[in-house]
């Protein structure tokens, strides 16, 4: 019977990656360390060489972002998380500990499904790629269909290096007819262990749907505050190499500025020179009412584009050269787009009174939006940073760096990962940078150290009542005296009936 329904087929060939994918992992999780690390090399090292080009194939067929940062972010995928990750024991014995006589042994979790963005679809292949590899996983993607051919070209990559290594590729596929259908079929599968989802809140929801355990990141929309005791050129710098890299497109960047009425003209002045520009009132409200797309969700058709192009869609002109539009606000709430994420150079301007305030209003936007996920702060009074650890509901506070990379891990130590946690606050199951040991369960060996008739003897209770723990056929040893007021306090109860 030949099949003409595109969903069918798509659930169809779902199926049957499901099931090769199932038979290569399970030969495949039989692998020690050194075999696995050995194909995990050979991955990372195959991406790394191919990173420009995919960086190209992925800026051409999305139109986000530019290629230039797009060759960054393949790099970092497999260059900067390999060199975290090729060291770290995922299988077998992964740590000993003698002293307490415990033994962890690494289990990969099985076959996972793997959701791709739109914004940065050859990255978080790679990246996903990687890390289920070093886990002892095999891994199925399901491709943003804007994305398609890029996802596609770079599974491609990664399957013929794994083939020359000796192992099946379907350690790493792809569905290639990418539907609704499709997915929900792959994640619900009862052969998937795992999934792992980046991508908008639908989707991330859809995967805490599924019935199937997921990690998934949610929406960013991290504030950055600059405090009046800032290096406000370096901090202004660092916000737009942040917003303008790759064009906005990765979620940890910064989302609005928020500032201190007392160097409210000194930043705006810096802002300007470096490229930003205030929009007029009436501009800001024509730029304001395209950010949005239906359903107050971002405008696609503007995410990832330069700031001259969203100002002549929005039919206002900008000097030439600008990098980053701001438009003054007050207010927060999904009725007002400059306080929500924006997947492209533009930014909400907030100005208060003090660093208290602006505190306030930062945890406001939080909980409008992007709660769990990541802000920054440039700052040079270790007193309001600490504050600012303490008090909002983020997963990564970034200090004095550009949120977008800072967060990733490429210009801070944290855990290099281009899928990061939001926490409980942030509705996921984790708020960590996520890494292979994510992807594995630990299986602990615990050697008895301790017999019954110890915490018989540690019985506080016992010691009290005089029970003599030592065996169970010596009976009480106790005094005439004691045996008498235990024998009063028994007759007692019974009579007020607490003993039955």
């Amino acid at each position: 019977m030949e099949l003409h329904d595109i969903d069918l087929i798509s659930v169809q060939e779902t199926r049957d990656l499901i099931s090769l994918a199932k038979r290569a992992q399970s030969l495949y999780k039989e692998c020690d360390q050194s075999t696995v690390d050995k194909l995990v090399t050979a991955v990372a090292k195959a991406t790394e060489l191919q990173a420009i080009p995919l960086a190209k194939l992925a800026n051409e067929e999305t139109g986000f972002g530019k290629w230039e940062d797009k060759v960054i972010k393949n790099l970092f995928a497999s260059k900067s998380v390999y060199e975290y990750i090729k060291d770290i024991r995922t299988v077998g014995v992964i740590n000993q500990d003698d002293k307490n006589k415990i033994i962890e042994v690494g289990v990969p979790v099985g076959v996972i499904a793997g959701l791709i963005p739109s914004t940065n679809p050859t990255s978080t292949t790679i990246f996903k790629s990687l890390i289920a590899l070093k886990a002892g996983c095999a891994i199925i993607f399901s491709p943003h269909p804007s994305a398609k051919n890029a996802i596609l070209a770079t599974v491609k990559i990664i399957r013929a290096t794994i083939e020359r290594e000796g192992f099946s590729p379907d350690l790493v596929s792809v569905i290639p007819t990418p539907t609704k259908e499709a997915t929900d079929c792959l994640m619900r599968s009862k052969d998937i262990s795992l999934i792992l989802a980046t991508g908008g809140s639908a989707m991330v929801h859809a995967a805490y749907s599924s019935g199937t355990p997921a990690l998934g990141v949610g929406p960013g929309n991290g504030p950055s505050f600059i405090e009046k005791s800032a290096d406000i050129p370096l901090a202004v710098k660092r916000i737009f190499d942040s917003k303008t890299f790759d064009n906005g497109t990765i979620c940890a960047s910064e989302q609005s500025i928020v500032t201190e009425a007392c160097i409210r003209k000194e930043v705006m002045d810096e802002v300007q020179r470096q490229g930003g520009y205030f929009l007029p009132p009436g501009d800001s409200e024509k730029v304001e009412k395209i950010l949005m797309g239906p359903g107050g969700t971002m405008n696609a058709k503007l995410v990832g584009r330069p700031a001259e192009y969203i100002a002549k869609a929005a039919g206002i002109s900008v000097p030439k050269g600008t990098r980053v539009l701001l438009g003054e606000e007050t207010r927060v709430g999904p009725k007002f787009p400059y306080s929500k994420e924006k997947l492209m150079p533009v930014l909400g301007f907030y100005v208060e009174e003090n660093w208290e305030k602006a505190c306030e209003r930062c945890i406001e936007i939080l909980n409008a939006e992007g709660a769990g996920h990541t802000m920054s702060i440039h700052s040079r009074d270790e007193k309001v940073i600490c504050e600012f650890g303490l008090k909002k509901p983020v997963s990564r506070l970034i200090v004095n760096s550009p949120a977008a990379l800072a967060g990733v891990g490429a210009t801070t130590n944290l855990v290099p990962s281009l899928t990061l946690g939001c926490g409980a606050v942030g509705k996921n199951a984790s708020s960590d940078n996520i890494s292979p040991l994510h992807l594995i369960n630990i299986r602990r060996i615990a050697y008895g150290v301790r017999e019954i008739e110890e915490l018989r003897g540690q019985s506080q209770i016992s010691q009290a009542e005089g029970v003599n723990t030592q065996s169970s056929t010596v009976g009480l040893n106790l005094s005439k005296e004691e045996l008498s007021i235990l024998i009063a306090t028994v007759v007692k109860s019974l009579k007020n009936g607490s003993i039955i």
